[in-house]
């Protein structure tokens, strides 16, 4: 059974931490879209900083693995369960960035 939209809410600001605003909405397919912003900083002019990513398979892990850079760059001292997952989301922007490159290389 798949979770409701309020119960991943819950699931993904508890694993946030208390620093995170976490809003999933749903988008013109009926995909979820996941927000999780910072209530300490601002982006531009009087708006959170935060992390809007669409559904699809990985909308959350997308999402959350930008929240987990935010936190370890700008609030080291903050403790949130999604920290121990930072290890996991450096690969994964390490996997993406040599499949950019990969993709960007001239094909002889």
């Amino acid at each position: 059974m798949t979770a409701s939209r309020s119960a991943r809410e819950r699931k993904a600001a508890a694993q946030a931490g208390p620093l995170a605003r976490v809003k999933i909405d749903l988008d013109e397919h009926q995909q979820f879209v996941y927000k999780i912003s910072c209530s300490e900083c601002v982006a531009r002019g009087h708006r959170s900083w935060s992390a809007y990513r669409p559904g699809g398979d990985n909308g959350f892990m997308a999402a959350m693995d930008r929240w987990i850079f935010h936190l370890n760059e700008k609030h080291p001292w903050a403790d949130a369960p999604c920290l121990a997952f930072l290890p996991a989301a450096q690969q994964r922007l390490h996997e993406r960035r040599e499949q950019r490159g990969a993709e960007d290389e001239p094909r002889a």
